[in-house]
C-alpha cells in the first residue's frame, strides 16, 4: 500500500492531480479544497498523504489513490467513510469544504451545514451525525487558512483565465496580466472586477 507520495506536481484539476515521481506519473484523486491549496504549486515538489484502496469494477480491481496534505485529514476521511452508505467516492465529492468545518458541524449537529456538502441530503446528514458525533472533535482543531476566500478567488481567477484564453491570449500573457492585476488591487470580488483591473493595468 502507498502511504505517501512526494514528487513534482505536473497537472491540477478540481478533483485530481498528476504527480511525476522518477518518470512515473501518478494520478491522485483529491478533495476540491486540497486541489485549490495546490493551485500555486505547479512544477514544484509536493508531498501528499495517501489513502489507497482498490475499486472493484466488474472483473478487475483498479487501484485508487486519494491525497491529503495532513495525516489527520486522511484519518478524518477514514472516519467519514465508516458511515454506512458513504464510500470513498461519495466522501471525496462531499469534501468540498474545509475538513475542520465539516468536523465542527458534526460535533455541533449542524444538519444544515452538512446538507450543503455535495451529495449529502437531510437523511444522510442525520446519519453522519448519529454515527460520528463525539468522535471527531480533534479534527476540528486542524488549522486552516481562510480557505473560503481563497476558494472564491481561485474560482474567479480560473474563470477569467478561460475568458482570456477564448480571446486568444497565450498562457504566459494570461499569467502575467492576472499577476499584475492582483498586485494592484486586493479587492477582487468577481470575474468582472478582475477583467476590469487587468484592462486598467495594461493601459
Amino acid at each position: 500500500m502507498i502511504g505517501k507520495i512526494k514528487g513534482r506536481l505536473v497537472q491540477r484539476l478540481d478533483d485530481k492531480i498528476f504527480i511525476e515521481v522518477g518518470g512515473v506519473y501518478y494520478e491522485v484523486c483529491v478533495p476540491k479544497t486540497v486541489s485549490l491549496k495546490l493551485a500555486d504549486e505547479l512544477g514544484k515538489d509536493v508531498t501528499l498523504v495517501i489513502y489507497h484502496y482498490l475499486q472493484i469494477d466488474k472483473n478487475r480491481a483498479l487501484p485508487i489513490l486519494i491525497g491529503f496534505e495532513e495525516e489527520l485529514e486522511r484519518d478524518f476521511f477514514i472516519s467519514f467513510i465508516s458511515v454506512s452508505g458513504i464510500g470513498p467516492k461519495a466522501a471525496l465529492r462531499a469534501f468540498d469544504k474545509p475538513i475542520p468545518l465539516i468536523a465542527k458541524a458534526i460535533e455541533e449537529a449542524d444538519t444544515g451545514f452538512l446538507m450543503g456538502l455535495a451529495g449529502i441530503g437531510k437523511q444522510k446528514a442525520k446519519q453522519i451525525i448519529a454515527h460520528l458525533q463525539g468522535k471527531v472533535g480533534r479534527f476540528a482543531l486542524i488549522k486552516e487558512e481562510p480557505l473560503e476566500e481563497k476558494v472564491e478567488q481561485r474560482e474567479i481567477i480560473d474563470e477569467a483565465k478561460k475568458i482570456l484564453k477564448r480571446l486568444q491570449y497565450s498562457s504566459k500573457e494570461i499569467e502575467t496580466m492576472i499577476k499584475k492585476a492582483l498586485s494592484v488591487s486586493d479587492r477582487i470580488d468577481s470575474v468582472e472586477d478582475l477583467l476590469n483591473e487587468i484592462y486598467r493595468s495594461s493601459h
